[in-house]
């Protein structure tokens, strides 16, 4: 066999926690580069350990070492991952700066080094194998930046799945900032014929670096087979994440939460954008959004998430932004009561109740607050709030009196919760969802 002509570069930027029916265990992810080539591969510490037992015997005066492996105390705590994953680092730093070592069949076996053509693209796993290829171009207009390639990225976790592809944590190579990239498959959506939602998402994501409380795109670039979406990370987790581990949040908590989506929805409906999903501090899926509806248009596209849709969308009556006001109404009480105004286990009972039932006054909030649920949840999308003059009727509401909306868009009100984020890369919460970055 022939010695490599350059070594590989290899580096273990981070963890992953997985378990095979009852046993937790942990894998690494393993990146490598080759000239212009780059792919990855996830080993457990086993391999490692079985990898280094093969080469000590053969070759006992390289003294290879790893990690011992931990008889006692914790093997997930945090440290100790940390120690091992650099020391494994070293290990197979070591092997493949070794011309003999790495021509080794177990060391090419275990980088995968003949089949680096199949793994050249970063963001790339087994589930994209089966998507096919396309060669077609997509014009991605003025975000579009021709000189950007997945390889400028270390993609080091997967934090959401849709249909059209995944949302990946990737770290940029040059200057080491965070995204949140989203890698969609170019067949899927040709094949859908849903080109103009994606570019709709992308218009919108365009305009929302102009807004604290919107996920921004910075930049677009494609390959023969995947869009890249390189869009703000916010590491602080999904907020019904939170109202599910507390049930209710206290008034103040929601006034604020709210407060924030409604400064967000009229940043959207001045753009004439119609969001039609849940709200979120952080709004970030731009996939449903409707273009080009002022408050005078209306449209008809039966879309959004069931617990929140507006009496209008259901009857597919032709609706305008005032179904975004709903769903604000909707998350609100969520907020204060622990469950979506008219929930039901059964979707058409569910439907029937959006349609039809009351809303039943309940104790625990105040006046103004359940003034400002029955103003957001009138059926009748032409007596509903907002429906005269959008977000300023919602911003002069009672239920707001001690909001100063200025400080609250400039972030210099303090906000009533912190969440525990860890600041190290490899530890990202298991909660994030693919639409779902939640700054609190």
């Amino acid at each position: 066999m022939e010695e490599p002509t350059s070594f590989p570069n290899v580096s273990i930027p981070c963890h992953n926690e997985q378990r095979d029916k009852k046993k937790r265990f942990t894998v690494y992810k393993v990146m490598i580069s080759v000239g212009r080539q780059e792919w990855f591969v996830f080993r457990r510490y086993a391999e490692f350990d079985k990898l280094y037992n093969i080469l000590r015997k053969q070759f006992p005066a390289m003294n290879l070492k790893i990690p011992a492996k931990r008889i006692f105390g914790d093997n997930f705590e945090p440290e100790f991952i940390k120690q091992r994953r650099a020391g494994l680092h070293e290990f197979i730093k070591r092997i493949v700066t070794n011309p003999q070592l790495c021509n080794h069949d177990d060391v090419r076996t275990f980088l995968r080094m003949d089949n680096m053509q199949r793994f050249s693209d970063a963001s790339e796993d087994e589930d994209d194998k089966h998507n096919g290829s396309t060669s077609r171009t997509i014009n991605l207009g003025p975000s579009g930046n021709p000189h950007a390639k997945p390889t400028d990225f270390d993609f080091l976790k997967v934090i959401g799945k849709g249909s059209f592809g995944k949302v990946f944590l990737a770290k940029r190579k040059h200057d080491e900032k965070y995204y949140a990239v989203k890698v969609l498959q170019k067949k899927v959506i040709l094949n859908r014929k849903e080109q103009k939602h994606i570019m709709a998402e992308r218009n919108v994501l365009l305009k929302n670096v102009k807004h604290p409380f919107l996920v921004g795109l910075h930049y677009s670039f494609q390959t023969t087979d995947k869009l890249y979406f390189v869009l703000d990370f916010v590491n602080g987790g999904e907020l019904f994440f939170h109202l599910q581990k507390e049930r209710t949040f206290g008034e103040p908590r929601a006034k604020f939460y709210i407060a924030e989506m409604a400064s967000a929805l009229g940043y959207l409906h001045s753009l004439n954008i119609v969001y039609r999903y849940n709200g979120h501090i952080v709004l970030t899926d731009f996939g449903l959004c409707k273009e080009g509806i002022s408050q005078t248009d209306t449209t008809s596209t039966f879309c959004g998430t069931p617990e929140y849709l507006a009496p209008e969308v259901l009857r597919k009556q032709a609706y305008d932004n005032t179904v975004d006001w709903w769903c604000l109404g909707s998350v609100l009480y969520e907020m204060l009561y622990g469950l979506p105004p008219f929930y039901s286990r059964d979707t058409h009972e569910m439907y029937d109740n959006i349609l039809h039932k009351p809303l039943v006054k309940r104790p625990g909030v105040s006046h103004s607050a359940w003034s400002l649920l029955e103003g957001l949840l009138e059926k009748d999308g032409t007596h509903r709030l907002g429906s005269i003059d959008d977000f300023n009727e919602i911003s002069a509401h009672s239920f707001f009196s001690s909001i100063n909306w200025n400080d609250l868009e400039q972030k210099k009100i303090p906000p009533p919760f912190t969440p525990n984020v860890v600041n190290s890369f490899f530890t990202v919460p298991s909660n994030f969802k693919l639409h779902l970055f939640t700054s609190l």
